[in-house]
């Protein structure tokens, strides 16, 4: 799956947003607090075609009753924010493969 996420929130309902112009490390603190299990990966790691930024390593919540991720997505000058998309099986099995812990 590869996408660009600005042009899926503009297009799609199907997402939440659980948190806005925040900073990193509150962001990573909701993912850890609101997903079932978290996976972190570098800086520069590819998740859904996204190469993800943030303090490593980088929290990616996974909701796999849901069939669920939250990401946390930095835009500059925008801060950060955890949004939680839906994703099939084998994207849950690629990111639980970046895993670093």
């Amino acid at each position: 799956m590869s996408f660009c996420l600005d042009t899926y929130l503009q297009q799609s309902d199907n997402y939440e947003i659980h948190a806005a112009r925040a900073g990193f490390k509150d962001c990573a603190m909701i993912i850890r607090f609101k997903a079932e299990e978290v996976v972190y990966v570098k800086p520069g790691d590819q998740v859904l075609g996204v190469r993800v930024i943030g303090i490593p390593p980088i929290p990616i919540g996974i909701d796999e009753k849901k069939g669920t991720v939250f990401i946390p997505y930095t835009k500059p000058c925008h801060g950060t924010s955890v949004v939680e998309l839906p994703i099939d099986e084998e994207e849950i099995n690629n990111i639980r493969k970046l895993n670093t812990k």
